[in-house]
């Protein structure tokens, strides 16, 4: 396994973890005709708890 020589300064440190970005989640509309709330993608509707068409869990 690869061991570093000498310690990585914090400058350095901090430079290569400035890539580390994230993104922010992107909603969709509700499948549903009557509810059509944003709701993240693949995940079931929050409000009227349907997916793909099928009602998965309890509305809220």
């Amino acid at each position: 396994m690869a061991v570093p020589k000498r310690k990585m300064s914090r400058s350095n440190t901090r430079a290569r973890r400035s890539q580390w970005k994230t993104t922010a989640v992107s909603l969709v509309s509700c499948s549903n005709k009557a509810c059509r709330a944003p709701k993240p993608q693949h995940i079931a509707c929050p409000t009227c708890g349907q997916y793909n068409g099928r009602q998965v869990t309890q509305p809220a």
